[in-house]
């Protein structure tokens, strides 16, 4: 916003350091809270440290030679056109704005760029977000709903500050568990399908339970029923090795129920907003991975121990010369042959890396699979891959429901469709009574707004480390730190300029001055307009959607406190009142660029 004023300053700071021989440290500029007026300000303290560090002149601790620095800066300076006064104090240099010169710089930045307001500039490297990748034969459950609202609003995120980004996904399509669905519809239920996209997904996920029940050891079971259960058990592990053998019967039997997951997984994303770019599936990993096992051999990172009987392994932390216990030691390579989920990792690292030119690859996975993605970024610097260096695990915690943890073998899960059509069933009820004039139609459209905004804003407020227990009456609830809070937010100030007389298009194209004394609400509102985008920039770097997150609250909230307090549309002074109508319409176009990073649609009328 003020990267006009910030060059040029950071120009002559760098003639002047040059001149006198002075090692510049990067410039970091920080926004000073209002205390009057408004300003940022950058510190000195590092480049003093490696002038003392240098033996350079006379000998002075740390703060009085970065004072001195700030000071002799600040003189090289002089005045600028825009900055109303500079500071040097305490070995920051402070640069300050008139208020109403600040104020109308703010919306009127954001009225000029709209749905660009807060876009960073273009970085000249490539990121990959992977998530969304539920296990195929499963039914898309609330705990998947984390993992891709996180791994979207990440992309978003990156995307938005400037980063050419690629969305992946990445779905376990084979193993035991796999193999256990299409064996239970095998031999129980061939050539029944349920109708529905969604009903044939969740029926997969019962067809595992029952499975379940039938292969899994009882107590005090007969030796008739453990007859049986190995019994089944044999068919079941018999049907995986047809599959590994390639045999076409029950490779198409996979392809068909696995399609079945898949449109229920596609139909999910589409009520998110999801546009996935790159569909990656283990399976098509699996044989690529063994090759890549070779040539890790090959270059000496691996080990084989098959001949004496062992596995393929990495000895990490051995690797790396590291003298103590960090990364371990992890196997590449059963001694049979088969693979693991650390060996087709590398494989879809190296297509990440080589196919698709990825700088940077963050993984959205669950926490528990952290020393995992440590061990694969590992091997991937042992391999050559520069890019492990950048390589990202946003970890997230479990959800759980108030009587405990999911279990998809005991059945016990909660369905994202379910809690979804619950959401948007509950708010239409309300709608109903509340906006009689709205058409039926309409209605049904804000009310799955509002209802999947509160079902995605509570699983982005709370801290992607920590564990969530999923209560659908508080996900719902409209108070306090909601979804439904932002987006009312931004309808009250959508109904503040439906009710103006004056034509939107007009007064966006008008230059505010707020040429007046500013109330304290007008002063936080502006403030908090200002923060945005170096807020993208601090969520981007620091891969955390919650960063965003919280600021939309704290930005609605600000609005809201506004809306009360500023009574915009009865003011007499003409000028201040299409001023403060402006300040509404930034209000009101940043809310919805920060909604529109989390994922949220924001419905004109509640």
């Amino acid at each position: 916003m003020f990267t006009h004023e910030q060059h040029l300053i950071e120009t002559k700071i760098k003639e002047f350091c040059a001149a006198n021989d002075i090692s510049l440290a990067e410039l970091k500029w920080q926004p000073i809270p209002f205390s009057g007026e408004w300003g940022f300000a950058t510190s000195f303290f590092q480049t003093a440290a490696n002038e003392v560090r240098a033996g350079k002149g006379t000998k002075v601790p740390v703060p009085q030679k970065a004072q001195e620095i700030a000071e002799q800066v600040k003189t090289r300076i002089g005045s600028m056109e825009g900055i109303s006064r500079i500071d040097a104090v305490k070995g920051y240099l402070n640069l300050y704005f008139s208020t109403s010169a600040y104020a109308s710089r703010v919306v009127n930045e954001v009225l000029a760029s709209c749905r660009d307001f807060g876009r960073g500039t273009m970085k000249n490297e490539t990121v990959m977000v992977e998530y969304a990748q539920p296990n195929t034969h499963h039914s898309f459950h609330i705990g998947h709903a984390r993992n891709t609202i996180l791994g979207e609003v990440l992309a978003r995120l990156v995307e938005f500050a400037g980063y050419k980004t690629i969305r992946a996904s990445y779905p376990g399509d084979l193993g035991l568990g796999v193999i256990t669905v299409m064996w239970m519809y095998n031999k129980f239920y061939k050539g029944q399908e349920p109708g529905g996209v969604h009903e044939r997904g969740q029926w997969l996920a019962k067809l595992y339970v029952e499975a379940t029940a039938l292969l899994e050891k009882k107590e005090n079971e007969t030796p008739e029923q453990t007859a049986q259960r190995e019994a089944y058990d044999a068919e079941r592990r018999e049907m995986y090795r047809r599959w590994d053998a390639g045999d076409e019967v029950v490779r198409e039997l996979w392809r068909e129920t696995r399609e079945w997951s898949l449109e229920e997984l596609r139909d999910v994303l589409a009520m998110l907003d999801v546009k996935i770019d790159v569909w990656f599936y283990e399976s098509e990993l699996d044989e690529p991975s063994k090759v890549i096992v070779d040539e890790l051999i090959a270059k000496d990172i691996a080990t084989d121990e098959r001949p004496q009987g062992g596995a393929v392994i990495v000895k990490i932390d051995e690797k790396l010369g590291l003298t103590k216990e960090k990364y371990r030691t992890n196997i590449l390579l059963r001694s049979d042959g088969t693979t693991l989920y650390l060996t087709k990792d590398l494989a879809l690292a190296k297509v990440k890396f080589e196919k698709y030119h990825v700088d940077r690859s963050i993984y959205v996975v669950d926490v528990r699979q952290s020393m995992h993605l440590q061990q694969a970024f590992a091997i991937l610097k042992l391999w050559g891959f520069p890019q492990s260096e950048k390589c990202h695990h946003l970890g997230y915690g479990f959800v759980s429901l108030p009587e405990g943890a999911m279990s998809a073998r005991r059945g016990r899960v909660v369905l994202f469709k379910d809690v979804a059509d619950e959401a948007v069933k509950r708010v239409l009820a309300v709608e109903s009574e509340k906006s009689g004039e709205v058409p039926a139609s309409e209605r049904e459209k804000i009310a799955t707004q509002i209802g999947l905004g509160a079902l995605v804003y509570s699983m982005l407020s709370v801290d992607n480390n920590k564990d969530i227990v999923f209560d659908i009456n508080e996900a719902l609830s409209f108070d306090g730190r909601t979804g439904p809070y932002i987006q009312n937010a931004y309808v009250r100030a959508n109904s503040i300029l439906k009710k103006s007389s004056i034509d939107r298009s007009t007064l966006s194209t008008q230059r505010s001055t707020f040429n007046y004394e500013l109330t304290k609400h007008e002063i936080e509102l502006i403030e908090q307009i200002s923060r945005f985008p170096q807020t993208v920039e601090q969520a981007a770097n620091e891969y955390r959607p919650l960063v965003m997150a919280a600021y939309a609250y704290d930005l609605a909230n600000t609005f809201h406190s506004f809306y009360h307090a500023v009574n915009v549309l009865q003011t007499e002074d003409e000028k201040v009142r299409n001023d403060r109508l402006q300040l509404v319409m930034a209000a009101k176009q940043t809310i919805e660029n920060a909604l529109r990073l989390l994922g949220i649609q924001a419905p004109e009328v509640m």
